[in-house]
């Protein structure tokens, strides 16, 4: 049958769990919503996607979602995973058009009440075809000049309506207070409160001022996000200042644009996932974040958001870890294309040792804003806490424990509750 694209899905219907699979696999390939002439037996054969396999799961009384057909006969509605998988010539290994085959209409079908995309196993051929992470872990350390730990970052707070001399002279505290790491807010990017180039122009005196003094620079990603021509023009300053890393929403941009940013940049890449919950928050609708995270891996991510342990949003922490985990497992035996997960969202030094138990792996960015800039002993002090927290953690030391000879872990701890 030669090469195939296969993805996995949580089906919920009212119907026969294997009909509506078959619709799927029609919709999504050489069918339509009845016979055409054109679709010949060896057109199918050659074109059409299969089937692999219907796991019948359990039954709901009510859809989880409206407009489905209804059961017959009042009964319940089924739930099932169901793969399925298409030949690689359909598309050839385009991300742009796995998307359009993978999730393209199946999430309107009327016989589907539920349907989410668990995850996705692709051909070697798209490891051939897709740049991949230029940088990911080892190269983002090596560039941080981090080995052994985490990277300790945070978030430019408030997010926007500080000048580009107030955000330098933010960022100048956090580099004598030792930070790794430095982002922009999703919503800073070029207006007219903070120019984009004045901005970076800027930091990256400060930056260098302080490289200069301690032989590492911090890394500061810079949001570029826009129309594909301005963020090749803002990484070109970003990267003309110093800068050792750039920004983007990749929801914003999409597959296409993040991949002709990646041809066209020499820094890592800081992937932003805002507005992830219109694509997962539904636990029968859109994405899992193991099948979302490896399109953006193979189009270039070399960091990717997965949220926080006891997080200020609505994501449990086994799906934060879930997901983490995700982008450190290789995507193909021989061109891993692993990047670094981003824990964020409401972190503070509490939260570090239930991170490491979970995830067994120091390969992250730990980036807390108000677990840093609101410490009650200043900036300084939160990044302090934060490496102090790590250390515990990794030492097998119990935070409490390790607290009682270290202040700024203390105080955080008796702040963060």
């Amino acid at each position: 049958m030669g090469e195939r694209i296969r993805a996995t899905y949580l089906l919920e219907t009212g119907l026969d769990p294997d009909a509506v699979a078959g619709v799927m696999a029609g919709e999504q390939s050489s069918g339509t919503f009845v016979a055409v002439p054109g679709e010949t037996p060896e057109l199918r054969r050659r074109a059409g996607a299969v089937v692999e396999r219907v796991e019948r799961l359990d039954t709901v009384a009510e859809p989880s979602l409206p407009g489905a057909a209804r059961p017959p006969d009042g009964a319940r509605y089924s739930r099932a995973r169901v793969e399925i998988s298409w030949p690689l010539d359909n598309i050839g290994p385009s991300l742009p058009n796995l998307m359009a085959t993978v999730a393209g209409n199946l999430f309107e079908l009327r016989e589907v009440s539920g349907l989410r995309l668990l995850d996705i196993a692709l051909p070697r051929a798209f490891a051939q075809a897709c740049p991949g992470p230029a940088f990911g872990v080892e190269g983002t350390r090596r560039l941080a000049g981090v080995e052994g730990r985490p990277l300790i970052g945070t978030i430019i707070k408030p997010s926007i309506g500080l000048g580009p001399a107030e955000t330098a002279g933010l960022v100048d505290g956090l580099c004598a207070a030792g930070i790794d790491f430095v982002k922009d807010d999703e919503l800073q990017s070029d207006g007219a409160h903070c120019p984009f180039e004045a901005r970076v122009k800027a930091v990256m005196e400060v930056v260098a001022r302080h490289a200069d003094r301690t032989g590492r620079k911090p890394m500061v990603a810079f949001n570029l996000t826009g129309e594909v021509d301005e963020m090749r023009r803002r990484h070109d300053v970003v990267a003309e200042h110093g800068g050792t890393c750039v920004m983007v929403s990749l929801n914003s941009v999409g597959l296409a644009g993040l991949m002709a940013l990646r041809r066209h940049c020499a820094l890592p890449i800081h992937a932003h996932r805002n507005g992830w919950g219109y694509l997962s928050r539904h636990p029968m609708l859109g994405w899992s974040y193991r099948a979302w995270q490896t399109l953006w891996r193979l189009a270039g991510a070399d960091h990717m958001h997965v949220n926080g342990l006891d997080n200020k949003f609505c994501e449990a922490n086994d799906s934060v870890v879930a997901s983490a985990r995700a982008c450190l497992e290789p995507l193909f035996d021989d061109r891993p294309m692993t990047a670094m997960p981003v824990f964020s969202s409401g972190q503070s030094a509490r939260q570090a040792a239930a991170t490491y138990e979970a995830l067994g792996s120091v390969d992250l960015i730990y980036a807390a804003g108000g677990g840093i800039m609101a410490h009650p002993a200043g900036p300084a002090a939160g990044v302090a806490s934060l490496r102090e927290a790590w250390e515990a953690a990794v030492k097998g030391i119990p935070a409490e424990t390790y607290a009682r000879s270290h202040e700024a872990l203390r105080t955080a701890l008796e702040a963060y509750r």
